[in-house]
């Protein structure tokens, strides 16, 4: 044995030392083997553990190699529900013992390795779980009798051993009896039927001497600490003495939820507890409400009873009590903050909480009179005390209560739909309490800045904001006219007074904004558009320019906005009012063009230094944004000279702005990064595009209005002409990126302009066409130049999309050299983007689009049939495959829909037409790719509908394919049912079943196309060369002809499932 000790010792020497790399391993694994084995070296462990020093000092192993033993009988006692056989207990029980004895009652309780304490109480409790029902019934009655101690100290209970016995009974109730603890392990239920037996056994034997020999130490401490502080000096005795009473109380309130109620609440306990709840010790404190939360708490069967409870505590008279003194303390510290006493205001708040939880639980769920009636009076007075926790300054503490007022809220509401009559006077005044409560709350604490506060904080406060917005949404829903009265009030007040030159805090602006913002919110029941903001008669939309809305009353979100815009509040000197101001104003843009004197006032506040020429970037950037949504929302109200007067007001802000990103790490690409992450010009496109509404405006004087957007661009256009000149290889990033921002810009002034009509209207005012052609050329130049770079490339293309939108066919002449630039030099992730302006351009342009596609659609097909024939290696690789796919299955889709099929026809494209169809009948067929399939035969369906008409020729028909039909029979159809009865496919798997409907239209459109031909070639050919009876073909073909889409998806799905359940 000495020699395995040895070696034991040695191993968790050279485990605990880095510096043994060779044997450190080796180390770990012998360890690791002794605990594996714990069956057979739990004597090892045990004497490792308990061996005293030959000198009589201290214990002979040092505390890391015991704390090693422990973790070996750990492991030897845990998951063990067998009974020891006798020479094992006796052994451990009479060491164990021993060791407590010269350890605990005479020793120095592991004084220099506390850590021991805490691991030896575990283990302790463990070896009782394994032991107590059957082979160590005195375990408590052999540790009471090493409590009390035999010398004339002034202490009667030795602390040692009433900390250790208070560890224990801890530990025993986290392990039987804490829910959190057990749904965190894996669910054994051999564990749970042993942990059970403790749990009853412990209730039987010993819960009473437990609970008396515990509160006895805890009022021994208590005398003991009262003598102490009376003698007013500090000593260890009245620390050592602390700690006794704080741990007797957590221990306490570990077993309180499972033993008898009777034991823990008496005419003695009772005002133990009370007097421990007020004691200058903090610690002793938190656990006395900690143990009273446990025993409010306790489920009880009969409601009676719980009542009973509530009223020998006389909790709300308590709590109500010691939140006035600790209330009353808070402001006299003043700002001198003291988190501990605070945490005891949050510690009584969730005191009250649970006490009013289970008050309401005897309203709502207790069928008999007298206790409801009862529990309503105490929840009465519960209730104005919630109201001051959830009052108090401290958000933790404030937010204590919210499950209380959740309940409280709830049964509200549900006695309003019960009895929507008037509430009674009491629950008026609640709610009108309640409401002052919340908006008061809703402020920002004046003392932090949102700007200069943590994201984490910031962020903590609009999830407290949004707690308190749902409180006020429920007693919305049960008395409107309070809510809307109550904001009202305040706004108007604060707005008011701020007009009036009174001063006001920036946190009580900031709310009077913020509750102007959220109305629409809360006032559901008003209007929508006008009707929001002013009592108006119904006027058509073609009539509204006529009307004066300013005649008619306002709604009290009209009021409220009038006095927000009315009372210069945008000007006052704090950030958070001033963007909050910003945020209201563009949210409501209907209402601007109810009160057209508050737009001009609105927009000065956006454009000065307060918003878009902020010194602040970040107003900044917000702003413009928010200024482009306010001008988008309400451009038919923007006059032509208040157009000209913005235009000139942040012409100084059309400048390009390069912010050059620090790189992550040497190898990241600067261009690439300063592309992906452009700071201020992401935000600053907002503006150009905003400046294009503007000059869209000008439309009535189309001279000006090419004038101006010519002074608009030309700058843009200088700076592409001067950084042109400037690039010579890829380091040139600055210019590069200037290029690439000032294409971006050139776009997104085009994006401002609304969209080329088709077909033109008489008297329609076309866009400055001249000026946006002179664009056009300009920024081909660039990617003529620049066409190497994909940045280039991409803002080219998304300028021409935006360009062409406004200009419609009129630089389709530059649509060809582009393509060719586009295509110089293309990387592969740009195929889907490319593919996606493909789209674009033939919804713009329709036949204008024919040159360009029928030259396109060869090289495009080829090359990307190419690249889908390509294996698919890694993830990555296969979400490209699969967007290409679905990209190019859209494209072709959006040709053959289009104005331009005949390019599948053309001379040029159409001996590819076959290879492409029968690629199309291949990823049709792949199960694999659901969405892929659905979209191929939405192609197919579209192809019919163009190819198989059996139409006789007018001027306006579109263009047959003679014999295409004959492949619609030989190879489309019999693709269809060859994916509905493919292995693979499953009818239940919702893509699939996305793919059976649109083969299901497909059907239907084939019928509708040929009629009675195709009638006659399911009848006669292909159905019955499928197998199918003639009855069933007959029954098919049928449906297919006399059923709506609707109904014949419905029946074909279900003929499908009901086919594919049948054995073949």
């Amino acid at each position: 044995m000495e020699q395995e000790v040895d070696r034991f010792i040695q191993a968790i020497l050279i485990a605990c030392d880095p510096s043994q790399v060779a044997l450190h391993q080796q180390a770990l694994e012998y360890l690791s083997h002794v605990q594996q084995n714990a069956h057979e070296s739990w004597r090892l462990a045990l004497k490792v553990f308990v061996d005293i020093d030959p000198s009589g000092q201290g214990r002979k192993y040092h505390p890391q190699a015991r704390f090693t033993a422990l973790r070996v009988l750990d492991e030897f006692f845990d998951n063990r529900f067998d009974r020891l056989d006798d020479d094992t207990f006796r052994s451990l029980h009479e060491s164990i013992l021993s060791y407590i004895q010269s350890e605990y009652v005479y020793g120095p309780a592991e004084s220099n390795a506390s850590f021991l304490r805490n691991k030896f109480s575990h283990t302790l409790t463990l070896f009782f779980l394994c032991t107590y029902v059957e082979q160590w019934p005195t375990f408590f009655t052999d540790l009471f009798q090493l409590i009390r101690n035999g010398d004339s100290s002034e202490a009667k209970f030795n602390r040692h051993v009433s900390l250790l016995l208070f560890h224990l009974v801890v530990e025993i109730s986290g392990e039987v009896a804490d829910q959190t603890l057990k749904a965190a392990r894996t669910f054994n239920p051999v564990r749970h039927a042993r942990d059970g037996r403790v749990r009853d056994a412990v209730r039987e034997r010993d819960a009473a001497l437990i609970n008396e020999a515990v509160l006895t130490i805890v009022a021994d401490a208590a005398e003991r600490m009262a003598v102490l502080r009376k003698s007013g000096a500090k000593s260890a005795a009245l620390d050592e003495a602390v700690e006794v009473a704080d741990w007797g109380v957590r221990t306490f309130a570990s077993y309180a939820g499972w033993i008898d109620i009777n034991l823990t609440v008496t005419p003695t306990t009772v005002p133990l507890l009370f007097s421990l709840l007020a004691d200058p010790s903090l610690a002793i404190r938190l656990a006395t409400s900690a143990a009273l939360l446990r025993i409010v708490s306790k489920g009880l069967k009969e409601p009676e009873d719980k009542l009973q409870l509530i009223k020998v505590l006389s909790l709300d008279q308590v709590v109500d009590a010691l939140e006035a003194k600790t209330r009353a303390q808070q402001i006299e510290r003043g700002a001198d903050e003291d988190e501990g006493e605070e945490s005891y205001r949050e510690a009584l708040g969730k005191l009250l909480n649970v006490l009013g939880l289970e008050l309401s639980k005897l309203v709502e769920e207790c069928a008999k009179p007298q206790v409801v009636a009862e529990a309503k009076q105490f929840l009465g007075r519960v209730l104005p005390i919630m109201l001051r926790f959830m009052a108090d300054e401290y958000d933790d503490t404030c937010c204590t209560i919210f499950p209380l007022l959740q309940a409280v809220l709830g049964s509200y509401k549900r006695n309003k739909k019960v009895s929507p009559g008037p509430l009674d006077e009491s629950t008026r005044s609640f709610l009108t309490s309640l409401l002052n409560v919340v908006l008061q709350k809703m402020r920002w604490d004046k003392d932090n800045d949102p700007a200069d506060m943590d994201l984490d904080d910031v962020e903590a406060f609009e999830i407290l904001r949004k707690d308190l917005r749902s409180f006020m949404d429920s007693v919305l829903t049960i008395e409107p006219d309070l809510v809307t009265q109550a904001i009202r009030t305040l706004v108007l007040t604060t707005l008011s007074t701020y007009r009036n030159g009174v001063p006001v805090e920036w946190h009580d602006a900031e709310l009077a904004v913020y509750l102007v913002y959220i109305f629409g919110e809360i006032s559901k029941s008003g209007g929508k558009g006008r009707a929001a903001f002013c009592l108006a008669p119904s006027v058509p939309k073609d009539k509204r320019k006529d009307v004066d809305y300013s005649e008619y009353p306002l709604t009290p979100h009209g009021e409220i906005l009038l006095a927000l815009v009315q009372s210069q509040i945008s000007a006052y000197p704090h950030r958070a009012v001033v963007m909050q101001f910003f945020e209201t104003v563009a949210r409501y843009s209907d209402f601007f063009k109810i009160r057209k004197d508050c737009i001009v006032p609105t927009l000065e506040a956006m454009v000065d230094a307060r918003g878009l020429h902020s010194s602040d970037v970040s107003v900044r950037r917000r702003t413009y944004y928010l200024f482009h949504r306010f001008i988008r929302e309400g451009r038919n109200d923007v006059s032509s000279e208040l157009a000209i007067s913005l235009i000139e007001g942040i012409r100084d802000l059309l400048v390009i702005q390069v912010d050059l990103p620090t790189p992550d790490s040497p190898e990241d690409d600067l261009l690439t990064e300063a592309i992906k992450n452009p700071g201020l010009f992401d935000h600053q496109l907002y503006i150009f595009e905003t400046v294009g509404i503007l000059v869209s405006l000008l439309s009535k004087e189309r001279e000006q209005q090419a004038s101006i957007l010519l002074s608009i661009v030309t700058p843009l256009l200088d700076v592409l002409s001067t950084n042109l000149a400037l690039v010579k290889s890829k380091e040139d990033v600055i210019p590069i990126v200037q290029i690439h921002h000032a294409i971006m810009a050139l776009g997104n002034i085009a994006k401002g302009f609304p969209d080329y009509p088709s077909p033109v209207p008489e008297g329609y005012s076309f866009a400055p066409l001249e000026v946006f052609r002179q664009v056009s050329r300009a920024v081909l130049v660039a990617l003529e130049a620049m066409n190497v770079f994909k940045c280039v490339r991409d803002a080219a293309r998304y300028a021409f999309a935006r360009i062409i939108a406004t200009t419609g066919s009129n630089v389709t002449d530059l649509i060809p050299p582009l393509m060719a630039n586009l295509l110089a030099h293309f990387e592969p992730s740009e195929l889907v983007d490319f593919m996606n302006f493909i789209g674009l351009l033939i919804h713009r342009l329709q036949k204008d689009l024919f040159d360009v596609l029928d030259e396109l659609l060869g090289p495009l097909n080829a090359h990307i049939t190419d690249l889908l024939s390509q294996p698919v290696t890694g993830t990555d690789d296969g979400l490209t495959h699969a967007e290409t796919k679905r990209s190019y299955l859209g494209l072709l889709t959006s040709i053959i829909s289009s104005e331009v099929h005949g390019v599948f026809i053309s001379e040029r494209n159409k001996n590819s037409l076959e290879p492409l169809l029968e690629n199309m009948c291949r990823l049709a067929q792949d199960t694999s790719d659901p969405p892929s399939q659905k979209a191929t035969f939405a192609f197919f369906g579209r192809a019919v509908q163009v190819w198989c008409r059996p139409d006789p020729p007018r001027v306006d028909a579109q263009q047959g394919l003679a014999g295409f039909e004959r492949f619609v029979y030989e190879r489309l159809v019999p693709t269809a049912f060859a994916v509905l009865s493919s292995p693979q496919f499953n009818p239940k798997d919702g893509q699939m079943l996305m793919v059976m409907l649109e083969i299901a239209n497909f059907l239907q459109v084939v019928y509708n196309a040929r009629k009675s031909e195709a009638h006659e070639f399911f009848v006669s050919v292909f159905l019955p060369s499928q197998g199918w009876p003639q009855q069933t073909a007959m029954e098919f073909a049928s449906k297919l002809r006399d059923l709506d889409n609707k109904g014949f998806r419905k029946y074909f799905t279900e003929f499908v499932r009901v086919s594919r359940s049948q054995p073949s």
